[in-house]
């Protein structure tokens, strides 16, 4: 049966101008990961997974291809009260701005939900890449009469300044609430966790940003119009006044929040056991239905620890540790290896494809005899014969009209187009 007392709100987030230049033409829930996904369809999964069929998604910057992902994807019967929906950011005579955080997205798409009957709120953020059940969490709530529940997860000291770190008492209800801690406060702020958690030193509780909130205490906390943000303002001031639940997570998780926590989990989906999986028939990753034809792999090409989604046509390639996206087009004689080609939208014919060649305009995809190593390569680039792109610490940030380079990773920009030659790095 349908869960029918949970509504889902799912944070699309701000500019996303640390995923940056991935997000200058799309929101940050649209950006393509795993060669055929969008960030969006991830937690949608992790709802549809747990039957909860109901579901918002709040934005407010380029909005137009999340709009259209989700038309095109997320369909269900007439006779059914399942939903994905939209809501962008909109000018009223209440709220004349846009929002100012993730509580004040909430606030002024409160007259939405509202319409819906609910006992519980559960409140997503858009670019996280894990897998969860969240009946589980929805029951510790319900069970422990909590008034908020809070889903942590074990970190260990290298990575708890990253995070909002919690302390518990015996009943995983929360005592108290640090903001991104430094090495030096740690030692007092481990808590209990399982036996495998301890053996790995992930002995600190750091927030995960996945939230659940009874109906009438959201309604409640958000007539204060002073708060704006629900982790660094509504949770801490609501501890030792609410009773707030630590639900402790033990599997797979990543916060998508830069340019190179985003590369490190697309290539992590190549590892021989990946900890993200999507070859999971209880854990399926929804999209887009396409109709691609399967990809077509020509000549002497090779593949080592690699991800190829539908479509494409590759031609006497080397391919290693990388992720190949829909569509793709790779050139003879060319080596992509520790990269992301997130492919391309559509296909061109064999007329085009020929009055290019013959009047030497570059055709989607990449050429023959180019080198690509540590690089993004955007939706519909164009990339030439004898492109070098060669990314690693060695090369400084920067950012041109054509690539952007952070933390040693090059991104070519969408619809980006690299002549012959062209060479980075």
């Amino acid at each position: 049966m349908m869960n029918k007392t949970t509504l889902a709100i799912i944070l699309g987030g701000g500019q996303g101008s640390r995923l940056a230049p991935l997000t200058e033409s799309r929101s940050k829930p649209a950006v393509p990961i795993a060669g055929k996904y969008r960030l969006v369809d991830i937690p949608i999964s992790n709802c549809i997974n747990s039957d909860i069929k109901r579901m918002f998604v709040l934005t407010q910057f380029n909005s137009a291809s999340l709009n259209q992902h989700i038309k095109n994807t997320y369909h269900f019967s007439h006779f059914s009260t399942a939903f994905v929906d939209i809501l962008a950011a909109e000018q009223t005579p209440e709220n004349p701005t846009w929002f100012q955080g993730t509580a004040d997205a909430v606030r002024q798409c409160m007259q939405h939900f509202m319409n819906h009957d609910f006992d519980y709120a559960l409140i997503l953020s858009g670019d996280q890449l894990y897998q969860m059940d969240f009946n589980h969490m929805i029951e510790a709530h319900h069970n422990s009469g909590a008034d908020i529940s809070i889903a942590t997860l074990p970190v260990n000291a290298k990575d708890a300044p990253e995070f909002g770190i919690l302390k518990t008492n015996s009943e995983n209800f929360i005592t108290s609430f640090i903001e991104k801690p430094h090495q030096s406060l740690l030692q007092d702020w481990t808590s209990e966790v399982s036996d495998e958690m301890k053996e790995d030193g992930k002995i600190y509780l750091a927030s995960m940003g996945i939230y659940i909130f009874n109906r009438d205490l959201l309604v409640e906390l958000m007539q204060n119009q002073e708060t704006k943000d629900f982790g660094k303002e509504i949770i801490p001031q609501a501890i030792g006044n609410k009773r707030i639940l630590s639900y402790q997570y033990e599997g797979y998780w990543t916060d998508i929040g830069n340019i190179d926590s985003f590369f490190e989990a697309n290539l992590g989906l190549t590892d021989e056991i990946p900890k993200f999986n999507l070859f999971d028939n209880s854990s399926k990753i929804y999209t887009r239905a396409r109709v691609l034809p399967p990809s077509k792999i020509a000549g002497t090409s090779s593949f080592d620890r690699s991800v190829v989604a539908e479509g494409c046509i590759i031609d006497s390639a080397k391919i290693e540790h990388s992720v190949v996206g829909i569509r793709s087009r790779v050139g003879k004689g060319s080596s992509i290896s520790n990269s992301y080609l997130m492919g391309n939208d559509f296909y061109q014919n064999l007329e085009e494809i020929s009055s290019n060649y013959t009047n030497h305009v570059i055709n989607i995809g990449i050429g023959e005899r180019c080198n690509i190593n540590y690089t993004i390569v955007d939706k519909n680039c164009r990339i030439g014969n004898d492109v070098q792109l060669l990314g690693g610490k060695h090369l400084e940030d920067t950012n041109t009209p054509l690539y952007t380079v952070k933390d040693g990773i090059i991104v070519v920009k969408k619809g980006a187009v690299l002549p012959d030659g062209f060479t980075v790095g």
